[in-house]
């Protein structure tokens, strides 16, 4: 790593420094999440999550494990701050997004603390530029409270099957309609657009379906609006996880392999639109 020999300040303490080989795990990273200017990022001994938030409806986590860094160190039990996602990205790709074969951006992030800028030294072919970027009093996160024994339904499909749908179904509807049953049609994709009604759907034995956990048929409608930014993670990612909870609420867990074959995640939760009654069924 060309700056763990020559810290960018030798002696003071920063309350997060990180390193990474090449820049672009992070930056593809962070763009799958970028819907909205700005992001909160909590850093603690396991990772860094970096959240993006829109209407109140969906939250948007990619999760960048301390293991992927080479260098990952937190100086206090977490870390937290609001910083513009645009900036951030510009500065990451600041040598361009496609580097020359075999060449990398090495990056060094620091922060010191609350009120501190994040620095970011980065390091193509010899050439380091330093980036100080402004940081933020984060604000208060929504709590979707969706943990594992709340999750009514859950199914693991190969990435590719989902992009199929969004790109067969009908976009010029106003909402995507999900159904999980343990029965048939077991998961179906609906959109109701110009051109009518279309459904796709998916057998527990297809061979796109990794895993099939339903245990009660659940009908719910989402904005595609508001899904529409997941999209960018599922170009990226090899598999998807989609979880409901009793009320409805869905979440969207992509994983994404990077170029070095390190597994990280980008998770989306969403809102339901609306309840459906029996007589729209």
């Amino acid at each position: 790593m060309p700056f763990s020999a020559q810290p960018p300040a030798s002696g003071e303490r920063y309350a997060l420094s990180a390193s990474l080989d090449n820049a672009r795990h992070l930056s593809s990273l962070l763009r799958a999440v970028h819907f909205q200017d700005h992001a909160t990022c909590l850093a603690t001994a396991s990772g860094l999550r970096v959240t993006v938030e829109d209407a109140k409806c969906i939250q948007a986590n990619a999760f960048i494990q301390a293991e992927i860094f080479q260098e990952f160190c937190v100086q206090e039990e977490s870390v937290m701050f609001r910083i513009s996602l645009s900036v951030l990205l510009d500065c990451l790709t600041i040598f361009g997004t496609s580097s020359l074969p075999g060449a990398s951006t090495a990056l060094r992030m620091c922060y010191r603390g609350y009120g501190y800028p994040l620095m970011l030294f980065l390091e193509e072919g010899g050439v380091v530029t330093v980036c100080k970027i402004n940081t933020q009093e984060p604000e208060e996160l929504l709590d979707f409270d969706f943990c594992s024994t709340k999750v009514v339904n859950k199914i693991i499909l190969q990435s590719e099957g989902l992009r199929e749908a969004f790109a067969e179904l009908d976009m010029t509807s106003d909402v995507l309609q999900i159904t999980m049953s343990p029965d048939k049609p077991y998961f179906r994709l609906s959109t109701f657009g110009n051109a009518g009604s279309a459904h796709l759907d998916y057998p527990r034995d297809s061979d796109l379906m990794e895993a099939f956990h339903c245990n009660q048929t659940q009908t719910n409608r989402y904005k595609i609006s508001l899904l529409k930014p997941s999209t960018k993670a599922l170009a990226l990612s090899c598999k998807v996880s989609i979880r409901t909870d009793a009320q409805g609420f869905l979440s969207l867990q992509y994983m994404i392999r990077n170029e070095d074959g390190q597994i990280c995640f980008v998770e989306y939760y969403c809102c339901p639109d609306e309840n459906i009654s029996e007589a729209e069924l």
